[in-house]
């Protein structure tokens, strides 16, 4: 069985690098979260495992088959500067199917990160690589594709399911040392809207804090804590 490739979904650039530049927004994952009224956020396991680095980009999907879990080396004839790639391994916590060369190629293709429904490895290469990895655990157990030479089949640019989220190709994922919110792309001129209004928000009240600022006052002034 041939891997599939489906085609890429055009994307608008302008509204991602308005959603690139929130990634210093603190704790970016629960503003988006909040802006989707809590969908879109992936599960509490899918942790950084590299740098603590937020990154923002569109989402190039990635599903593997249950049971074979093959490396995705083919990502890299397909995927674009400002991707990330985000990889259904069906949250097999044993088989690494992301390790420090594939975070080295990505890196010089321009990923922003990975975010991987499974495990990775290698996560000291990675950090050495300033590379960015979410995954659901990571263990040092590579997959099968270095002993039998077999890559395929794998699917690319197709909804996945990914940490309890479908996340369809050219959504906008948005990753900190938090979690992982997953915005799509029909909704995101709205939810853009949303959460500068919101940080904003919430910058105003932390320096109201700072200034010593009640509960009461804060509630009376945003209407929120």
């Amino acid at each position: 069985m041939k891997n599939i490739v489906h085609a890429r979904v055009e994307t608008d650039r302008s509204l991602v690098d308005k959603f690139v530049a929130l990634k210093n927004v603190m704790s970016i994952s629960c503003v988006v979260g909040d802006c989707m009224e809590r969908d879109g956020i992936m599960h509490s396991s899918m942790k950084m495992r590299s740098v603590n680095k937020p990154f923002i980009g569109t989402a190039f999907t990635v599903k593997l088959s249950s049971g074979f879990l093959a490396d995705c080396l083919a990502i890299f004839q397909y995927a674009k500067p400002g991707d990330v790639i985000v990889i259904d391994a069906f949250g097999d916590t044993e088989t690494s199917i992301w390790g420090g060369l594939m975070s080295g190629l990505a890196r010089n293709a321009g990923i922003v990160g990975a975010v991987i429904w499974g495990s990775a490895r290698d996560t000291d290469e990675a950090r050495m690589l300033d590379f960015p990895i979410v995954s659901k655990s990571v263990s040092p157990r590579e997959a099968h594709s270095a002993l039998t030479q077999l890559f395929e089949p794998i699917e690319l640019n197709c909804p996945v399911s990914c940490g309890g989220v479908i996340v369809n190709p050219g959504d906008i994922v948005v990753a900190d040392e938090i979690g992982v919110s997953v915005v799509p792309y029909a909704q995101a001129e709205e939810v853009y809207a949303r959460a500068v209004k919101q940080a904003a928000a919430e910058e105003a009240s932390r320096n109201d804090i700072l200034s010593g600022a009640t509960v009461e006052q804060l509630l009376k002034k945003y209407g929120r804590v």
